[in-house]
Order: structure tokens, then sequence, then C-alpha cells
């Protein structure tokens, strides 16, 4: 054998020991229990063979509009006040209907030029300014700003259902968008038998947030709209809530932008007050805990102006009290929450609150059974179908068939190695692109070998017919692989989480198909030929 065919072979070997490795590591054993072990350590099972929960959740992104715009009538107002411009309104008209547009009246004569100087400032480059007839300005969110804001808050709703479920140790799950629907997210999460507490962890807004107290309580909706002379101001919002276990629903008016919301949180922790009630401890960024300063200084029970705050839990108050001092960026929560409802809560908020309300859609669960079901007939059917294609081949193309099989085997080493190394997960779907993956690399075995056939026939030598046979059926076999290639590209883009599957274990086995059908074999019948007299026939 020479020394390029000593090389091939110790390429391949060193091939196939980096491969097993990928998906058996070092068993420990040598028994079919052992091996199986191993194999289940290294390749992570879909949520249609595991088991586990599959959800389908609707992000309320158009609340995001309306949070935005509340937070910069806030910023307006400020910005306002410190370019020595009073005695203005800043508020949302109709805030249902049209949360995109914030109305500024009352802007001094004399000052309306530089208001809108700010207004056409950077800082608000995403509105669009208008002067209505009664002079007061209006700014409208440009909607290029709403569509960019719609797709950051799905983007961010993934992000933050990630982290949640990473943090309450469910592994490989799966978070991504739902090309079936406008702003759908799919989670599927294997091995959860009882998805009930991961499922409220995702389906809560998290949105705590701290509103001033502008009146109340009242004991009903209609006693709080007769106070208010029927009309609740646009600034302001009416919300309920139960200050204590044993209370009685009650109704406050509130601002309707908050001072402190979930996204002002930098870290919550569990914990429990003077009287062995649970609580929450929390630390504010430097932003928010300057700006949660200066107002709760300005309505302090020491200042001119006292007041009180709301704490507000999914647009229901939790507790209310009073402003006994000054507070920066660390305080503490306390309210009628039970033990685990503190726990969750510290939880959202140190993963990040979710940027609007969550709906689920759909919610499927498959039951272990069923998924060790598929396990075995996905399994069975690929034994079945490489076990029909070996046979084929031996009897069909006799000796040249061992050829074949060898291939075809290392095809499937190389595809398992490498879901190994990348952690990939394998679906029901992944193991059909496993089967069609064995059927794409019979086809090139047959293009090759009934290629050589012609060659034979022609009168040729068994080493000019291999070396024929695989030139010429090479292009072949290369624009066939990048078509289905460039297909399976098409179902990763475009497909949700079994589809894309379907279509890496499809690429990565073409892939592999090049490399076994092509060198692989190759360097088979070289080894084989080298061994042989000169003139001897091929059996094929």
């Amino acid at each position: 054998m020479g020394k390029n065919l000593k090389g091939k072979t110790a390429f391949i070997v060193a091939f196939l020991v980096v491969f097993c490795y990928g998906f058996l590591g070092i068993p420990h054993g040598v028994t079919p229990s052992a091996l199986e072990q191993a194999l289940s350590d290294h390749i992570k099972l879909g949520l249609d063979l595991k088991g586990g929960t599959h959800l389908v959740l609707k992000v309320h992104v158009d609340e995001a509009v309306g949070s935005t715009t509340d937070r910069d009538v806030q910023r307006i107002e400020d910005d306002l006040e410190k370019a020595g411009i009073t005695g203005q309104s800043v508020h949302k008209l109709d805030p249902v209907a049209h949360p995109e547009q914030i109305t500024i009246s009352g802007i001094p004569a004399e000052k309306a030029s530089d208001a809108r100087a700010i207004f056409d400032g950077n800082d608000y480059s995403g509105y669009d300014l208008a002067t209505n007839p009664d002079r007061s300005e209006k700014l409208t969110m440009k909607p290029g700003a709403i569509r960019t804001l719609e797709t950051s808050t799905l983007d961010h709703s993934i992000e933050t259902i990630t982290d949640r479920v990473n943090t309450l140790g469910v592994s490989e799950s799966t978070v991504q968008p739902y090309g079936l629907g406008d702003n759908e997210i799919l989670v599927e999460l294997p091995g959860i038998s009882d998805p009930e507490k991961v499922e409220d962890a995702i389906k809560s807004t998290s949105k705590l947030a701290v509103y001033a107290v502008v009146s109340g309580p009242y004991e009903s909706d209609e006693a709080a709209m007769t106070a208010l002379n029927e009309v609740v101001p646009p600034e302001d919002q009416l919300l309920h809530g139960n200050i204590s276990p044993n209370s009685p629903d009650q109704v406050y008016l509130l601002e309707r932008a908050s001072r402190v919301e979930g996204t002002d949180f930098r870290d919550a922790q569990p914990s429990t007050d003077q009287n062995g009630r649970p609580n929450l401890t929390f630390t504010l960024t430097t932003e928010a805990g300057d700006r949660f300063y200066k107002y709760t200084e300005a309505h302090s029970k020491d200042s001119a102006n006292p007041g009180s705050m709301a704490i507000v839990l999914g647009n229901k108050i939790r507790e209310v009290a009073s402003i006994n001092s000054a507070i920066r960026d660390r305080g503490e929560i306390t309210g009628t929450f039970s033990k685990d409802e503190v726990d969750n809560l510290s939880l959202m908020l140190r993963t990040g609150a979710l940027p609007a309300s969550i709906d689920t859609l759909e919610t499927r669960t498959v039951g272990p059974s069923l998924g060790a079901a598929s396990i075995h007939q996905g399994v069975m059917a690929a034994i079945v179908g490489m076990l029909a294609v070996i046979v084929f081949m031996l009897v069909y193309y006799r000796g040249s068939g061992i050829n074949a099989d060898l291939a075809l085997l290392l095809n499937l080493v190389i595809l398992l190695g490498f879901m190994g190394y990348v952690g990939a997960t394998l679906t029901l779907p992944g193991i059909a692109g496993v089967i069609l993956t064995i059927g794409m690399g019979v086809d090139s075995n047959v293009l090759i070998f009934e290629r050589i056939r012609e060659e034979l026939r022609m009168g040729k030598s068994s080493a000019v017919a291999v070396q024929q046979g695989f030139g010429h059926a090479w292009i072949t076999i290369v624009d066939t692989h990048v078509t289905t290639i460039v297909s399976a590209g098409i179902l990763f883009l475009f497909g949700t989480g079994p589809v894309k599957g379907f279509a890496v274990t499809l690429t990565v086995g073409l892939l592999a198909n090049l490399f076994t059908a092509v060198f692989v074999s190759r360097t088979i019948f070289d080894a084989h030929l080298a061994g042989k007299e000169r003139g001897a026939e091929l059996s094929i």
C-alpha cells in the first residue's frame, strides 16, 4: 500500500474516532446499557421524543407603545421645566385609541419657539410634530418608530422568557418567533411533565410598577366616577386592589405614567419584614434611582406636598404606602404577597421585566410514553431502512456493496457526532432527515457504481474504470446535493423548531455523504485494488 493510500486510511480512521467520541464520549463499559447511557448523555432529544410542553404565546406589542409614550410624557415635562417653560400641560388625549399621540398645551406664546426647539431635537426624533388649531403641540410617534418598537418588544420578550426558563432549570428549551402568526412566540420545554409553575412564570407580565396616588380609595367605580364628575383625566387611570387579605376591593385614581417599573430594577431578592411577612428588597438602576429620589423627596411626609404611592402588579394594586422619606436606589416592597409570589416576582425582576403582556394561544403536552413510542418507531424505521439498503447493495453490487455499506455507516457516525458536538436537538423530523440522508447516500453510490459498470463494459481495466467512474459521477452528485442543501436552507430560515431540526440533519447528512461517497468509497476501492493483481476483475 502506497504512502498516499496509508495517509488517506489513517485520516478516515481518525475521522471515525473523532466523530464516535462526539456522540459517545468515553462510555463506562461496552454493554448495551452503557452505550445507550453514553448516547443519551450526548444526543439531546426534542419535545416530540422526550415529552414535555409546547406553548404558543401572543405578545401584545401595542402595549409597549403606550408605555413608551407614558414615560415620554414625564420626560417632556422634565425637559420643559429645565428650559424654564412653565404653565403647560403634557398629556395623552386618548391613551386607549391613540396611545402614540402626546399633546402639549398651555405653552406661553413667548416660549413657543423654545418648546419647538426641544421637540425638534434628537431626543424626540421618533415623533412627528404638528401644531393644533388651538395652538397646542402634538407629538405623534412615527410608523417606522412604532414598527421598530414592536420588533424590539418581541425580541425583548423572547430574551426575557429564555432567561426565566433557564433560571428555573429547564434545559434544552426552545424559545423563538412562531412563523404562523404575528408577534407570536413558540416555547418548547422538553422533559417538563408538570408545566404549570413554568407556564405561570412565563405568562406573567411581571410588570411591577410604582404609581403616584392622586386620590382614593373609593368603594367602587361608580363612587370614583361620581367624585371625579364622571371624567377620568387623560393623564390618570383607575385601578382596583385589595390592600389587605380581608379588605374589600377598593378603587384608586393613579397617575397613568409610573414612577418606577420593572425595567428600572437592577436586582431584586425575596426577604421578610420585621413581622415575618414575605417582602421584596430591590435595587434600582442609577438613572431610575435619581428620578425616584427626586420624586420621593418632593412628596415625603416632611415636604410641602406629601403623597403616597401604589404598588401595582399585573394591573392590580397590591399595596398603598405613604412616602415617609426620600428613597434613592435601594428599598423594600411589602404587601399582600405570598412566599411563592415574592419568589416568582424577584425571579422575574432579576431576569428582566416583560415589556408587554402575553396570552397563551395554544398549550400542548406530549407525554413521556408517547415520546418513547416515537423514539422506538423512528429508530426502528431507520434501522429497517438501513438494513434494507445494506442488503440491496450487497445483492445488487456484490463485493462493491460492502464498500457502499461501510461509507453509509460512516455517514451516520459523522451525522451523530456532529449533533453531539454542537448540542443539536434530535426531533422526530430529524430522524426523518437521517433516513432521507441514507437514501441520498445510496443514490450517490448507485451513480458511481453504474458509471463504473459502464466503463468496465467498454473494456477498461478495473483501476481505470474506478477512476473514470468517480470522475464522471462527481459533477452529478454535487448538483443533486447542492440543490437539496439549498432547499434545506430555505426550510431552516422559514421553518419552526421541528422543521429546522429536519433541515439541519439533512444538510449535515448530505455534506457527510459527499465526503463518504467520494473520498471514503474511493479510498476503499483503491485499497482493494492495491491488494489484487493487475487486471483482476472487480466485483460490482
